[in-house]
């Protein structure tokens, strides 16, 4: 999963959210950004309105909250998501092992050149190579 720092990054960079069923965020407001949601009709649901999207919190949950503005959250991505935003300019993934640490490699195609992007995790190295991506498409 990507770190929510990544994530920011990522709306920085001009990544917008359409919540759907399965999406994974965190409400954006310090001391409570620890918790990850998943959007779902059963617990977290997604309320259209002409003034913008809120995701309402059915049944208990660990604290009272009815509801909050999709802008107040933060989205997640997720691994194939972020593959899937990165479309034709997706090259490959590769997976290196080295005794215990495992480095996942995400090549890409930006601004005409080949370019690199590791990490631990497969969804970090898709948020760094999507965020470079929307950078270099912005220029």
């Amino acid at each position: 999963m990507i770190t929510v720092e990544l994530a920011k990054t990522l709306r920085a960079a001009g990544l917008r959210w359409h919540p759907e069923t399965g999406d994974r965020f965190v409400i954006d407001k310090p001391g409570v950004d620890d918790d990850v949601y998943t959007v779902s009709e059963m617990t977290v649901e997604r309320h259209d309105h002409p003034s913008g999207t809120t995701l309402g919190f059915n049944g208990t949950t660990e604290w009272a909250l009815d509801s909050v503005s999709a802008d107040e959250s933060l989205w997640l991505p997720r691994e194939d998501q972020l593959r899937e935003l990165l479309g034709p300019a997706f090259v490959g993934l590769t997976r290196v092992a080295s005794g215990e640490r495992v480095v996942h490699t995400v090549t890409t195609v930006i601004g005409g050149a080949e370019r690199s992007f590791a990490a631990a995790d497969p969804a970090v190295a898709y948020g760094e190579a999507l965020a470079a991506y929307i950078a270099a498409a912005l220029e």
